[in-house]
């Protein structure tokens, strides 16, 4: 398989785009023989934030349930850091890489679904303050390293949050 992320929906202005915006903030894993998505796994349903999760994929392996696991780990401009089964996309990890980071609560294990704090939502009635992260993400374009020998993830983060205020787009 090889894996990449995909782009956020547009526009920016979440209220002109109802829904989960399918597709859109998803990880994905894809036969590299026929081109055909194997699974996907989406970050950000309705991203409203501008996050673009197409940061780099680390790969490893790993004990998980003490049976060593091909895993990928991904550290998203949402200030999450999400780690999957590559085989097959399972969410193992979703944890904040900063207490700062308040357009979530957590994300559900479960359902894999981000559980948003609508204080800090970018919504038309609302303007909204000291947003984390801000657009940029608590972690952009810069490059991860991984060292197997003290099985530690290693990355450059930003801790900038930001002020929302929405306006509709003319027709």
């Amino acid at each position: 398989l090889f894996y990449y992320g995909s782009g956020n929906p547009a526009p920016w202005n979440e209220t002109m785009r109802p829904g989960d915006n399918k597709w859109t903030m998803t990880i994905w894993g894809r036969d590299l023989d026929t081109g055909m998505a194997k699974w996907g796994y989406q970050k950000t349903p309705h991203d409203e934030w501008d996050f673009a999760g197409v940061n780099q994929m680390v790969l490893t392996d790993q004990p998980v349930d003490g049976k060593m696991t091909p895993l990928l780990s991904h550290i998203d401009r949402n200030g999450i850091l999400y780690t999957l089964n590559r085989e097959n996309g399972k969410l193992i990890v979703a944890e904040k890489v900063d207490p700062a980071v308040n357009v979530f609560k957590k994300v559900d294990l479960k359902s894999g679904t981000p559980v948003r704090d609508p204080e800090f939502a970018t919504r038309m009635d609302h303007k909204g303050t000291n947003i984390c992260p801000s657009a940029m993400g608590f972690h952009n374009q810069g490059v991860d390293s991984y060292d197997p020998e003290s099985r530690t993830l290693y990355a450059g983060l930003n801790h900038i949050c930001m002020d929302w205020e929405p306006f509709m787009l003319p027709k």
